[in-house]
């Protein structure tokens, strides 16, 4: 699973360039799956901060409504999330 936060977060600031409106849909699938089971996990953990910030960020990602945030929003999100992911593999690496 940490794997695949790290190729989200890769995927996350890949859309800082120009990508086909297909790229996007695809990370907003990727991203609410990864995000769906990171929650579970982390709450099956008992770390209930964790899961609840996990879970609104599947929210967030869903592909069913769309939010219109706009680009400028959109990249500030996917840039902050990238570096939320990347934050968590190198700390929970470290603990291990």
């Amino acid at each position: 699973m940490k794997r695949l936060q790290i190729i989200l977060a890769a995927m996350l600031l890949l859309c800082l360039a120009p990508m086909p409106y297909g790229y996007y849909m695809l990370l907003r699938w990727a991203a609410m799956v990864v995000f769906a089971i990171t929650a579970f996990n982390y709450y099956a953990e008992n770390k209930k901060e964790l899961a609840v910030t996990f879970g609104a960020l599947a929210l967030l990602f869903q592909p069913f409504f769309k939010l219109a945030l706009g680009r400028t929003i959109w990249n500030i999100v996917d840039v902050i999330v990238a570096v939320l992911l990347i934050i968590l593999f190198s700390t929970e690496n470290k603990k291990e």
